[in-house]
């Protein structure tokens, strides 16, 4: 993969006051609630430009593009946003805890060579059409970059890992903690030798998507649609594969709009591919959380074990662990993939429960009406159930986290999960950095 140093436009704190106020999350992840308290933490916060607000009277001459170029212009032209005076390579620190336990992620932002898929940079899940294009417009409107994309790498000897820890020891350019109370840093690295070690370090490197494969590839889409030379380099943010601080949650799926479902048909579809382990609670809320746990609990000890296992709860009084009888059912529905992909919890959970025995089919799988994909961020849990007993959808279904060797073994043999498969806990925030093009 072949890196260079840029200079990045950075939000100015003498114009635009805390920068931490005008940082946030990748665009996906912003629902209408979080959208509207970004639009209200400060007037120059990132969403009015990567997530900005739409009404009835846009056109294709005014709308959420336009506007995203219109503030882009303005808040160059009042400061708010300035270049670098140096190239820099960029090391971003993320300090976050898990279940108590604290971890710490090393990154650098820097400009990778966009490619075509293969050898040098690797997909590992399947994407949606709509976001690509909503992408692809901001880019045309805006010419410019403000989200990341979260590419893996590896290196044993962790070169840029210790020259990140060293910029560390150093004022940052940014400082802040997000509402999941995860602190963001951000450092530049200017020396020339230390600039050029982590080049030549990357030089024979390749890399796995770990986020933005829709940032990808309508990068490369705009770089050939437009012929702008400078397109052909994509803002990156790369994290070795060898840290401790690169953990992966899981995305579980809550489906809904299933014609003539019930949980007695469903439960009865599943016997004939899956055992299933029961935990019954009473109407009590302790009795409640506890069959919980034992259900969470149960498919995290059969995930250790290589078993797939996954949660289901439908509001009937029970949670539930559907564990697969034989992992050979999948060669049946899927002999066109590999060991590697078949074995996965999330294919075993979209080709033998929600294409086969729901009958939800890939358009209906990205279209939020029939699957919403939930993170495993704190309450989500709890949300999910709450979505179940309000009846406003049929049935949950939980998974465990993908393991990072599955996502290597699938990716080394050339192919992608299913979508939204793994979730890379913490986000890399936008508006740290900005490429201009």
């Amino acid at each position: 993969m072949e890196i260079r140093p840029f200079r990045a436009y950075r939000f100015d704190a003498h114009v635009v006051g805390n920068v931490g106020d005008c940082i946030a999350p990748p665009y996906d992840v912003i629902d209408a609630n979080q959208q509207r308290q970004l639009y209200e933490k400060n007037p120059y916060n990132i969403v009015r430009i990567t997530r900005g607000k739409t009404t009835s009277c846009d056109d294709e001459q005014h709308n959420q593009y336009t506007r995203a170029a219109e503030y882009l212009t303005q808040w160059i032209q009042q400061g708010a946003l300035k270049p670098d005076t140096r190239e820099a390579i960029y090391g971003y620190v993320q300090d976050f805890e898990i279940d108590g336990v604290a971890f710490e992620r090393l990154t650098f932002i820097a400009l990778g060579k966009l490619e075509d898929f293969g050898q040098t940079v690797k997909p590992h899940e399947q994407v949606f059409a709509k976001p690509m294009l909503d992408r692809l417009n901001l880019k045309k409107a805006t010419a410019a970059r403000f989200g990341l994309v979260f590419m893996l790498y590896e290196d044993p000897q962790g070169v840029a890992d210790r020259i990140i820890q060293k910029a560390a020891a150093q004022k940052p350019l940014l400082d802040f903690v997000d509402d999941q109370d995860v602190r963001h840093r951000l450092f530049a690295i200017t020396a020339r030798g230390e600039i050029e070690a982590i080049h030549q370090m990357m030089g024979d490197k390749s890399c796995i998507i770990a986020d933005g494969h829709h940032r990808y590839t309508t990068g490369l889409t705009y770089w050939r649609q437009s012929g702008n030379p400078a397109a052909a380099y994509q803002m990156m943010a790369f994290t070795n594969l060898k840290q401790q601080g690169l953990v992966v949650l899981a995305t579980h799926r809550v489906a809904g709009g299933i014609n003539g479902f019930t949980p007695q048909t469903f439960l009865q579809k599943l016997q004939g591919k899956f055992d299933l382990v029961e935990f019954r609670f009473t109407a009590q809320d302790e009795d409640k959380a506890q069959a919980r746990q034992k259900m969470l609990t149960e498919m995290k000890s059969l995930h250790e074990k290589d078993r797939v296992a996954l949660g289901i709860y439908m509001a009937d009084g029970a949670f539930r662990v559907a564990v697969l009888k034989d992992k050979q059912l999948m060669a049946v529905v899927a002999p066109e993939r590999s060991e590697a992909w078949r074995t996965l919890d999330v294919s075993v959970l979209q080709k033998l429960v929600l294409e086969e025995l729901l009958a939800i089919d890939e358009e209906r799988m990205g279209n939020s009406d029939f699957v919403e994909y939930v993170k495993d961020v704190p309450n989500a849990i709890d949300g999910i159930i709450s979505q179940i007993d309000a009846g406003t959808k049929q049935v949950a279904l939980f998974t465990n986290p993908v393991k990072m060797r599955q996502l290597v073994a699938v990716t080394d043999a050339g192919e992608r999960m299913p979508h939204k498969s793994t979730y890379f806990f913490p986000k890399m925030y936008t508006g740290l950095t900005i490429q201009k093009l």
